[in-house]
């Protein structure tokens, strides 16, 4: 007896009206095409349709034909094991996408290696040989895309996964339709018999074709990647106070000609107070008679891994939104710009905790002016973007009294993340919203042990937050961050529970700017901001007027979060103005002023 017989959802399946199979068939093509065309769908229903998908992928292997009218049995082994794989992943829906990746990967290499085999086979026509060969190379392909790329595991799992799904239906609803007509025609053998049996046989190559492109076009999703180098290593004999030189050696990466640059490792003070090791970067002009004024950059987001420290990119500043160094260096002034703790060095990277990020930055230009040969002055005016921008608004509150020796003249906080609270709880709205919801959940629940992301975020979304974080901005695999949060952009809910209650609410609430600056205040916002919206920028700018602070608050219509410290945005030539003010030691009105450009 054949092993088909042995299963009762193969005989039940086999005795159903022809007209019930094809329909089966077209709708295998109809779901792989909808896996195809939405891979980004919500996770949650995903799950259930490579569930279904799988099942279907079992049914059409256990009673399809391949053109010979006898069954290969290694075909009944991949048809069962299918619609088991299928079976676990519908009864189970709260399984990872990554355990999801792991059993469709197992399955097509399965298949893969035993229609591989089947080559060898006797009593086989050439084209069943070639047929099963292809499909075979294929599919240990794409399986071995599925189990070994877990970077790309959502994309390799819907894309791969659905096409495969649409050349089983296909496949079937070929042969029985031309069954079909060849019944009506008293089952005589027409001349058209053998371009039937090679029509599955020319799938079957484009099946290798497809997996072979696949493999070409995501190879650069696993390159390009920045490495960490010894350069960023904690010494044995790290001094035991913060703000001093560990090494330093010479940096070009995005340096103009106009300047000199180095990437420095320093000491600073972590989350716990402890001495830690952060790097910077720090550029001078290459003319002129030294001592020059500093611009203490706190940069904007760039990651949360250890890749992700501009001083890694090939950029440098300009990764972290640092557009104007040719300007400043043009200004005859000098440039240090932190890369904060965990980035470059040991993390975990403090992404929206104020304290440490200040102090990173503040000791930045403390151990800078050991540099001998960079010749930095006293005076300092503190820039930053976004998340730089709160750590801007920090550093101008602690200056004076962890770092009194760094002459702070002023502070300018542009789109600053001031309140991370506000921020996190509205970034489902937001497009991409969830890659900067990945690095704050990877950062608190790593610094503060009583957070955890079960508390927070809906099971089905934990594994791809996870994954996010581990992706820089300027990484080549950020594409499917972009494409795994557009996914989750249609889910009703990324938290299953508000991000500003309970132990995580209370720390994003701790991890809000302070109100108040030891030094004059420049804090300007884009008026189209989709990340920061300008009316929580807002309502942060009148707390702190209510609390007596002075704030030369501007808004500039029609620029979103990036694009008001980039070119056209009025706001550079401005801040120019501002910061040569600042060194020159003019005054500044008195009061909170709101100036919309």
């Amino acid at each position: 007896m054949r092993l088909l017989q042995r299963l009762a959802i193969g005989r039940l399946y086999a005795r159903l009206p022809e007209w019930v199979r094809i329909a089966v068939a077209v709708v295998a093509v109809v779901l792989g095409v909808v896996i195809v065309i939405r891979p980004t769908t919500a996770l949650d229903v995903l799950a259930w349709l490579l569930g279904g998908g799988m099942a279907l992928t079992g049914l059409l292997e256990l009673t399809g034909r391949d053109g010979e009218g006898e069954r290969p049995r290694w075909r009944t082994v991949t048809g069962a094991a299918w619609l088991l794989g299928g079976a676990i992943v519908l009864l189970a829906p709260g399984l990872t996408v990554r355990v999801v990746a792991v059993v469709v990967g197992v399955l097509l290499l399965l298949g893969g290696i035993l229609g591989v085999l089947s080559v060898f086979g006797r009593g086989r026509t050439l084209d069943a040989r070639i047929a099963d060969g292809a499909f075979g190379v294929s599919g240990v392909i794409f399986g071995a895309l599925a189990l070994f790329w877990p970077d790309i595991t959502l994309l390799v799992v819907a894309v791969v996964f659905g096409a495969r799904l649409i050349m089983s239906g296909v496949v079937d609803l070929w042969t029985r339709l031309r069954r079909r007509r060849d019944e009506r025609a008293g089952g005589a053998e027409t001349d058209g018999a053998p371009r039937r049996r090679w029509g599955r046989t020319v799938i079957a190559v484009a099946s290798v074709a497809l997996a072979v492109s696949t493999t070409i076009v995501t190879t650069p999703l696993r390159e390009g990647s920045t490495v960490v180098d010894d350069f960023y290593a904690a010494p044995r004999d790290l001094p035991d106070e913060p703000g001093r030189l560990v090494r330093a050696e010479p940096f070009t990466g995005g340096i103009p000609a106009s300047a000199e640059g180095w990437r420095i490792l320093y000491t600073t003070t972590g989350v716990d107070g402890r001495v830690r090791v952060a790097s910077a970067i720090v550029a001078v002009p290459r003319e002129g008679d030294g001592r020059w004024p500093v611009i203490d950059w706190s940069h904007g987001t760039t990651g949360f891994a250890e890749h992700c420290a501009p001083s890694l990119q090939p950029r440098g500043l300009w990764a972290g939104a640092f557009y104007m160094l040719p300007r400043a260096i043009k200004e005859g002034w000098a440039v240090v710009g932190t890369d904060y703790i965990g980035l470059g060095t040991e993390g975990p990277h403090p992404y929206l905790v104020g304290p440490p990020s200040a102090y990173a930055s503040l000791d930045a230009v403390r151990a800078a002016r050991e540099l001998e040969e960079a010749d930095l002055g006293a005076r300092t005016v503190v820039w930053g973007h976004s998340q730089g921008g709160a750590a801007a608004l920090w550093s101008g509150s602690l200056a004076r009294e962890y770092s009194p020796d760094v002459w702070v003249q002023g502070v300018a906080a542009l789109a600053p993340a001031s309140d991370p609270a506000a921020l996190v709880q509205g970034i489902s709205s937001v497009t991409g919203g969830s890659i900067f919801a990945s690095y704050a959940f990877r950062s608190f629940s790593e610094i503060y042990p009583e957070i955890d992301y079960r508390d927070y975020v809906r099971p089905g979304a934990e594994t791809a937050l996870r994954q996010m974080s581990e992706r820089c901005l300027s990484d080549p695999t950020i594409v499917l961050s972009v494409a795994a949060a557009l996914g989750m952009s249609r889910d009703p809910a990324l938290f299953s529970r508000s991000p500003a209650s309970g132990d995580l609410g209370a720390r994003l609430r701790e991890n809000t700017a302070p109100l108040r600056s030891t030094a004059p205040l420049l804090l300007a916002h884009g008026g189209a901001d989709s990340v920061i919206p300008v009316a929580s920028q807002a309502a942060f700018v009148d707390r702190m007027c209510a609390a007596g602070q002075d704030v030369d608050f501007r808004i500039y219509d029609g620029f979103e979060h990036a694009g008001v410290v980039e070119r056209p945005s009025p706001l550079i030539d401005e801040l120019f103005d501002w910061t040569r003010d600042r060194f020159a030691g003019l005054p500044v009105a008195e009061g909170c002023t709101t100036t919309e450009r």
